[in-house]
């Protein structure tokens, strides 16, 4: 398995690559929210040599706007890996689980040379979650030992802490393969 984290706004810049083999970065949430830190902590990442992924936090509602936001903001890098976080927002919603289709779906269109991954925690995929549909690959935040999440589903990511900062591992057998997975030549 390999191992790599996911950074936000609420990280720094200058985030440890020690060890890691990929890094998802917040690009976008919404309509409107772009994380600040989003060029930086992506250039260290590939400064690192590491595997890219994007993720958007999906509210409920406009996901054409949204998937159309989040494309634009997020650089446009084949093999780079885009994820959409489904959870609940701070005001208590969630995108619907067909809203949740539709914008993987949209993003599929708008990049069709990137992976497109659905980020859930474990909850929402075995209670809200009715279509097990997840684009790419499954990424699933379930807080027990790296690699081995609760669910009976295929899983391309296991974020298995947020201690200090969300780490995660892939199930892949080197990060070659990876970068085979995420279409990078």
């Amino acid at each position: 398995m390999l191992r790599g984290i996911d950074v936000s706004a609420y990280q720094s810049s200058s985030y440890d690559t020690d060890g890691l083999s990929f890094v998802f970065v917040k690009a976008t949430e919404g309509r409107s929210y772009v994380n600040p830190k989003l060029a930086a902590q992506a250039k260290r990442a590939r400064d690192a040599g590491l595997v890219v992924g994007f993720y958007h936090f999906l509210w409920p509602g406009n996901l054409t706007a949204q998937a159309e936001y989040f494309v634009a903001k997020a650089p446009d890098r084949p093999g780079d890996i885009l994820a959409v976080d489904w959870e609940t927002t701070g005001e208590g919603t969630h995108a619907s689980n067909s809203e949740k289709d539709r914008f993987i779906r949209k993003l599929k269109d708008l990049r069709p040379e990137n992976r497109v991954v659905l980020y859930c925690n474990r909850h929402f995929w075995l209670n809200v979650d009715t279509s097990s549909y997840a684009g790419d690959g499954l990424w699933i935040a379930d807080y027990v030992s790296a690699g081995k999440p609760r669910i009976k589903a295929k899983w391309r990511f296991h974020q298995y802490t947020e201690d200090p900062h969300d780490k995660n591992v892939a199930a892949f057998e080197s990060k070659a393969a990876l970068r085979t997975w995420a279409g990078e030549a």
